[in-house]
């Protein structure tokens, strides 16, 4: 049974960072709809578009910024799995992150500012029943895995290079 990733942005001014989560999800070949509903300005859409999609396996991935209502708004009010990914605000230097952290209690989102944690995130609540995706989330891992050997091999590379010359006394 496959599933998908809802992106669900509280304005268009967030379609450019949710682009960077779709980048990552289409990477790990996870189906995704980007969505936009604000929990300020138009909470019965967000309601709206929590009933569509009540039958279906899906993730939420909440986009917003500023006062970010949207992610505790979505988890008060579905069963599903929320990732709060706020992207960050150089003009509030990060402060409007703590809307996404201080949520009321009885509210179970997860938290994350990258991307690519929201994306693999979502892809492993998806891959708990499907063990396709899965084996590509293991891929990606070990890919990045492979990326860190290989700067550790160049870099000891260049450091051996330094050895060879005189020390400096």
């Amino acid at each position: 049974m496959k599933g998908k990733v809802i992106i669900l942005m509280g304005s268009k001014s967030d379609a450019s960072f949710s682009r960077e989560i779709a980048k990552y999800l289409d990477i790990l070949g996870v189906e995704y709809e980007f969505r936009v509903a604000s929990a300020h300005k138009t909470p019965e859409k967000v309601l709206k578009i929590l009933e569509e999609y009540k039958s279906e396996r899906i993730v939420y991935i909440t986009v917003a910024g500023r006062s970010n209502a949207l992610s505790a708004f979505v988890d008060a009010n579905t069963l599903k799995p929320v990732i709060a990914c706020p992207p960050y605000s150089e003009k509030f230097s990060g402060a409007d992150i703590y809307s996404s952290l201080r949520v009321p209690s009885g509210i179970g989102s997860v938290v994350t500012i990258e991307p690519e944690g929201a994306a693999i995130a979502a892809a492993k609540i998806l891959a708990l029943e499907d063990e396709e995706l899965a084996e590509r989330i293991l891929k990606y891992q070990a890919l990045k895995r492979a990326e860190i050997e290989e700067a550790d091999k160049e870099l000891k590379e260049v450091r051996g290079c330094a050895k060879k010359k005189d020390p400096i006394v």
